[in-house]
């Protein structure tokens, strides 16, 4: 399994819909839920944290444009 911090963002994204199907199917074992559910988790708050960085540095960029 790949470190998340050396994933890009539509990598994390395509894991996170990869995990999302693999919960939702038939097949789904129980033993797999918590470990699935830890991974997602913190998918989610490394894409969260980008997309947050993303935007403060594109509100200075714009900010910048601006004076």
């Amino acid at each position: 399994m790949k470190e998340i911090k050396e994933m890009s963002y539509n990598e994390a994204v395509a894991e996170l819909e990869q995990i999302l199907r693999t919960m939702q199917g038939d097949q789904c074992d129980i033993d797999r839920l918590a470990t699935l559910t830890r991974r997602a988790t913190e998918l989610i708050a490394e894409c969260r944290a980008r997309l947050t960085a993303t935007d403060e540095e594109l509100r200075t960029i714009l900010a910048g444009m601006q004076e």
